[in-house]
């Protein structure tokens, strides 16, 4: 079958594209992803900049209420703008390696809402996702690594097209539909890194997932948007991608002989930057290996890809989120710690004497040769002795995946502390086989914790 343009063909793969043609693997780490986005999204859920985003129009009412983790229950959409932003407030949620996009916080926000307003199954849930989450990863593909080095934040100018999807998918609306939801969702396409360190970027994913929910929402309605919103001469390629862009990611979308995006998703051991992982990864090895403590501790000097330094060098973050964003406190927190989870981002660990003093000690040179998971590190203590690894592939990375029970001490860690133990194993057995639930009613209502008991 032929297609005219890139953006139909699109179209056509989300609106036809069933449960039966995504491979069970697909489907397990659409799973995954949802376990990971559910414990990181409820671990933010007390961060006061939730209630200023919840509470900002309060005079805001619909017969539409929709679950906010953590939180109660929200209009289907600002339901989806905080879950989205909470979803990627502590920088825990998963990545697209390959373009670092992350998939879940913008197109799972969306998808809840509508499976809860819907009343879908959780199989029909897992498959709008999945048809979401492929939409955006092979639209990142089209534009990487172009996009991305003019400034754009790919969660938010992409994310808000695998919402757009997502929705479009759950709502079962026509190829011509979905196209015009595409379009609408479009005119949305926003954020820069410029944002990196501060709430806003994370409000980027809240954004998309509102904005692609409601595409999908005016258009089932009657409301109209732009066609060919892609490839069109003002349109997303040709404004957001000017240097250059491959459409055959978007034409060859669905194919048979073609692996899936999600298949190259990667959830983080560690709650910061993505890029750091590989340096967290041999602090915490050679802290464990060879028993260093902090006070005897000359440097740490580290080989890494270019994108560390573009995008995680402070070496004097002030606040937690620039902490996250600062591979000196990364590295200084992984050995202190030897972890780097949310705790070890606030504005108080920053800010500790101790950990100042040993950021001042850490160093990275870049080495071209390396990949984004891939890291060389030294580090050389007072006594005169050097201890040295070399990470080929980060914990978290595609080729060396958290594994399930992994993910399963992670989600506990995030969750305990907020539902308790005996709600967090309810909510991770619903979760575990929500293929095979008739709605995600029951997973809705632990995540509105003690507001619906």
């Amino acid at each position: 079958m032929s297609y005219s343009t890139p953006t139909t063909h699109l179209a056509e793969f989300i609106s036809t594209t069933s449960t039966t043609e995504i491979t069970d693997n697909v489907l397990h780490e659409a799973k995954r992803t949802l376990i990971n986005v559910i414990a990181v999204a409820l671990s933010a859920s007390n961060d006061p900049s939730a209630d200023i985003l919840l509470n900002w129009d309060g005079k805001q009412h619909s017969t539409r209420m929709t679950t906010v983790i953590g939180k109660g229950q929200a209009h289907l959409e600002r339901a989806a703008l905080v879950n989205g932003y909470l979803a990627h407030l502590q920088d825990y949620d998963d990545t697209h390696f390959p373009t670092i996009l992350h998939p879940s916080a913008p197109i799972w926000p969306a998808v809840l809402a509508i499976a809860e307003a819907e009343n879908l199954s959780g199989s029909q849930t897992l498959t709008a996702f999945s048809i979401g989450a492929e939409t955006a990863c092979n639209l990142a593909m089209s534009v990487h690594p172009w996009h991305y080095n003019a400034g754009w934040h790919i969660t938010g100018t992409v994310g808000v097209f695998g919402a757009a999807a997502a929705a479009a998918n759950a709502l079962h609306l026509s190829p011509e539909n979905t196209e015009q939801t595409l379009g609408l969702a479009g005119t949305h396409s926003a954020g820069v890194r410029e944002t990196f360190g501060t709430n806003a970027k994370a409000l980027h994913a809240g954004n998309a997932a509102s904005h692609g929910l409601r595409a999908a929402y005016l258009v089932q309605s009657g409301f109209t948007g732009p066609n060919k919103f892609l490839e069109g001469r003002r349109g997303f390629w040709a404004i957001q991608s000017p240097e250059k862009h491959d459409p055959t990611w978007i034409e060859n979308i669905g194919a048979r002989n073609q692996s899936w995006q999600l298949l190259s998703n990667g959830l983080k051991p560690f709650a910061n930057g993505i890029v750091s992982h590989p340096l967290e990864d041999a602090v915490i090895t050679l802290r464990n290996q060879h028993n260093i403590q902090s006070q005897h501790v000359q440097s740490i000097q580290a080989q890494v890809h270019p994108l560390v330094i573009e995008l995680m060098n402070r070496p004097n973050p002030s606040v937690g989120l620039e902490g996250k964003f600062s591979y000196q406190h990364c590295a200084a927190v992984a050995l202190v710690d030897g972890s780097a989870h949310d705790a070890q981002f606030s504005d108080k660990r920053v800010n500790d004497p101790k950990i100042i003093n040993l950021r001042n000690k850490v160093s990275a040179q870049i080495d071209n040769k390396l990949k984004e998971e891939e890291v060389h590190v030294s580090i050389v203590l007072t006594d005169g002795n050097t201890y040295s690894i070399h990470i080929p592939s980060a914990t978290g990375s595609p080729s060396n995946p958290m594994t399930d029970s992994q993910l399963d001490n992670k989600f506990f860690a995030l969750t305990n502390e907020i539902l308790g133990e005996k709600k967090a194993v309810k909510l991770l057995q619903l979760l575990v086989k929500i293929e095979s639930e008739p709605s995600i009613n029951g997973i809705m209502k632990i995540l509105r914790t003690n507001h619906d008991e």
